[in-house]
């Protein structure tokens, strides 16, 4: 992947701390070490988690629904973001949730 494999929308995977082997959905990006991440579940939009991305496994799968929304400035539900991960980890099963 290229440098813009923590764009928004990108779903990765926690490989270190509490949240270990679950996916995400890329919200923002801070910086060049870290990004905001959210999966409707475990941390909300309204309250992302900031994470390295050292610490986090790009998965070559973008939330279309969720770039969709955000260019169209239509609201972005949690439900929406747990929708797209799980749609998401349905076709590809060996990725833990």
């Amino acid at each position: 992947m290229n440098v813009s494999t923590f764009e928004n929308g990108r779903v990765v995977l926690s490989t270190q701390g509490r949240d270990k082997g679950r996916l995400f959905i890329v919200l923002e990006s801070v910086n060049d070490d870290f990004v905001l991440i959210a999966d409707g579940d475990l941390r909300l939009i309204a309250k992302p988690k900031l994470k390295r991305k050292k610490h986090l496994k790009a998965i070559p799968y973008i939330a279309e629904d969720f770039l969709h929304k955000q260019k169209n400035n239509k609201t972005i539900l949690d439900s929406d973001l747990k929708a797209e991960l799980n749609g998401f980890s349905e076709v590809y099963k060996n990725v833990k949730r």
